[in-house]
């Protein structure tokens, strides 16, 4: 993309016969659409609109927290280096213009002047219709707001037009902080409603293509796998007005042409660059860099263990043995990650997560527990990864694959196109691959029952079933909703000690959310999503 390429996309100032008579007025016409219209390049988008849809991938996430609202949000505080950081335990209302929290309810008063894109009032029936929505899916959507023991569509209760009640199932801390992530938005239910179909009762293919919220943003444009547009909502009520008008997101695959994009001043923002990039745009000076590690997330190397050979644990103890930790760190991350390897051998498992484990690089190690295995002479398999984070998984993989070879175990790397990567992971076939997963509520018993419960969710994707890690998870949710504190400091130890033990995925290094910008873009704040908040960004 070149510099006239992005000053026709912000254009539309016209180009009237009487225009050369006013440069003065030229000029400040188009410093104030340049100061208005964030240009964000990232090496892949949305597959999906609509955060309940099928398979919706990372970036969708992005536009869903944009362009629709929740009924509540989190406050913010100072995190690390003074950046702006969501404050895991303090909400406060979005759509919600009050709410009181009882002790097995919490009941929401609706904003009276707060309306959808299309000039529609939100009512409390938009509300029950849009959690109900979420709860009935299946799927992503649905097991998340199970993670907050979120789950009938009978606890979603219209009390009168603006104002609806929750009723908890029972007491579970995690209950109110899982109505403040993306997936319980508030959906236009009567345009849906109009839009779908006996087999598609919940509009998911309208919503695929476009944004039916009332969020700060709407969608005007998407052209899959190129570009999205969003306009700002003029009429949101939900929070101050944002400074930028306009958010023109490209999708840019090659990593040296969005740095190039960043340093030449033709973009506002990027993120997903190789790390190497990272580092070296932090030593020049030239642009703002915010790294910071991913609150509740990890990248690891996941093996199936319902299938030969990964069903057995030498062979995932083995391949924990020979993975290049070090290495990864080192050419990879470029140091801007916190590695999840290597604790020493005495060391007491904590009560917290994510902890590393005690796997270090030892090929004689890997070699004796494969041949204890019963493949002495290694096997051929296949490590897969998402193509949309190709700047960081392909190097890892290869890397991967080198180490493993001294093993005797052969991989084929297999690149998953981003906008099949959720639908591949769903499939649960790909015998090992390499993913991240970062916990949305920042608590080890969530991680847990998403990645490790046999309730085997889309992120448990190894597929891995135990009865006592079962326990243990159930255990540690019980013992938190109760104040059991002993209680829950022995389950979280035990679940923890089960999954190294059990090791059917293999943690590398807790990740960091890295973001270049302009000198002149201001407001970056850091979500538990890791997506950027067009909301707070303003330009100088």
């Amino acid at each position: 993309m070149k510099r006239r390429d992005f000053l026709k996309s912000v254009s539309g100032l016209a180009a009237g016969a009487a225009l050369p008579a006013m440069p003065s007025v030229i000029s400040t016409a188009y410093a104030d659409a340049r100061s208005e219209t964030l240009l964000i390049v990232s090496e892949g988008g949305p597959n999906n609109l609509d955060i309940h849809g099928v398979g919706t991938n990372v970036p969708g996430y992005e536009v869903s927290w944009n362009c629709y609202d929740r009924l509540i949000s989190h406050e913010m505080k100072s995190g690390p280096g003074g950046v702006p950081y969501y404050d895991r335990d303090k909400f406060k209302g979005e759509l919600a213009e009050e709410f009181k929290i009882d002790d097995m309810s919490v009941t929401f008063k609706l904003r009276k002047n707060a309306k959808f894109h299309d000039g529609t009032p939100v009512t409390a029936k938009d509300v029950k219709w849009s959690l109900d929505r979420a709860v009935s899916v299946g799927g992503f959507p649905t097991f998340q707001m199970s993670a907050g023991s979120l789950t009938k569509p009978e606890q979603f209760v219209v009390i009168d037009d603006n104002t609806v009640r929750v009723d908890f199932l029972k007491k579970d801390r995690l209950t109110v902080p899982d109505l403040a992530v993306i997936v319980p938005c508030i959906v236009n239910s009567e345009l849906v409603k109009k839009n779908a179909s006996e087999k598609d009762p919940w509009g998911l293919e309208f919503t695929k293509q476009q944004t039916a919220g009332s969020g700060a943003y709407k969608v005007t444009k998407w052209t899959a796998g190129t570009e999205v547009i969003m306009e700002r909502n003029e009429d949101w009520v939900c929070g101050p007005l944002p400074k930028i008008k306009r958010v023109i997101w490209r999708m840019v695959p090659q990593a040296g042409n969005r740095r190039a994009l960043l340093e030449r001043g033709d973009a506002d923002i990027s993120y997903e660059l190789p790390n190497k990039d990272f580092q070296e745009m932090k030593a020049n000076g030239k642009l703002n860099v915010v790294s910071l590690p991913f609150s509740n997330g990890i990248q690891y190397i996941g093996m199936n263990v319902t299938k030969p050979p990964f069903d057995n644990p030498k062979v995932r103890q083995a391949v924990a043995y020979a993975l290049p930790y070090q290495k990864i760190m080192d050419a990879v991350m470029f140091g801007l990650a916190n590695p999840m390897f290597g604790a020493a051998k005495d060391k007491a498992t904590e009560v917290a997560w994510p902890q590393p484990h005690k796997y270090n690089t030892d090929m004689d190690k890997a070699k004796a527990l494969l041949t204890e295995a019963g493949y002495a002479n290694g096997f051929e398999t296949t490590i897969s990864f998402d193509l949309n984070f190709a700047g960081v998984n392909e190097p890892l993989c290869v890397l991967v694959q080198e180490s493993l070879a001294q093993i005797g175990i052969k991989t084929t790397i297999n690149k998953v196109p981003g906008a099949n990567w959720r639908t591949e992971l769903n499939k649960k076939e790909m015998p090992l691959f390499t993913n991240v997963f970062s916990g949305w509520l920042d608590y080890p018993e969530y991680f847990f029952y998403w990645c490790y419960h046999g309730n085997n969710s889309v992120f448990n994707t190894m597929s891995y079933k135990s009865a006592e890690m079962d326990k243990l998870i159930d255990g540690a949710r019980t013992a938190a909703a109760t104040g059991d504190k002993a209680a829950y400091d022995t389950d979280v130890k035990g679940f923890v000690d089960l999954a190294f033990t059990d090791i059917p995925r293999i943690p590398l290094y807790q990740p960091f959310v890295n973001v270049a910008m302009q000198k002149n873009i201001s407001g970056y704040q850091y979500w538990f999503h890791r997506r950027l908040d067009y909301r707070a960004l303003a330009k100088g």
